[in-house]
């Protein structure tokens, strides 16, 4: 965990602290190598955090069309699909063959989102991978802070920009609905950060 947070602080990719370990390490080859020794990637529902679901929920019955995006393998989008999460939207970097922090990644969830930037909320939980970027597109961004990137990062030209801070998703219907800029329940879009 110390190497991790060490590439985290200087700002690195998450998989440059696989080269601490193994120098030459190849995480998409590993992956393969295990999926080929009968060990593929897999999770399922009790992996996510408590509060994914309710939120998602929520955000669902309040009339928004919600999605999930991420940095994640073909495998992981399969996986997500047959959770049955309440979303309209999964997109995950290898099928879109684009991958955060790109523009191209964010450009691609305003796409999905079917609604122009300044009406798209983006949850994530990191701010050099997540909300800078979505922020450099127009979208509306909101960090959570979980996990370790969410701990170890701090940009406060980056966090001031943001609609609101979240430490749980169980506040993001109430908070959403009331700090949503324009006229009311004018964002239509949530997406959040797998």
């Amino acid at each position: 965990m110390g190497g991790l947070g060490a590439v985290i602080a200087r700002g690195l990719d998450y998989r440059e602290v696989f080269q601490v370990f193994r120098s030459g390490f190849d995480l998409g080859a590993e992956r393969e190598r295990r999926a080929a020794a009968g060990q593929p990637e897999s999770f399922g529902g009790e992996d996510l955090y408590a509060d994914a679901r309710p939120c998602l929920a929520a955000l669902r019955a309040e009339g928004l069309r919600v999605g999930l995006a991420g940095n994640q393998t073909a495998r992981a989008e399969t996986i997500l699909r047959a959770l049955d999460l309440p979303v309209d939207v999964i997109g995950m970097s290898d099928g879109w063959g684009v991958e955060k922090p790109s523009a191209e990644f964010f450009e691609r969830v305003v796409t999905e989102a079917g609604y122009p930037a300044r009406e798209v909320l983006y949850v994530g939980d990191r701010l050099d991978n997540d909300i800078r970027p979505a922020q450099a597109v127009g979208l509306v961004t909101a960090p959570i802070r979980r996990g370790p990137w969410g701990h170890i990062l701090e940009d406060p030209a980056v966090e001031n920009r943001c609609l609101f801070h979240l430490y749980s998703l169980t506040e993001l219907p109430d908070v959403r609905s009331s700090k949503s800029p324009g006229p009311p329940r004018k964002q239509k879009q949530m997406i959040y950060e797998t």
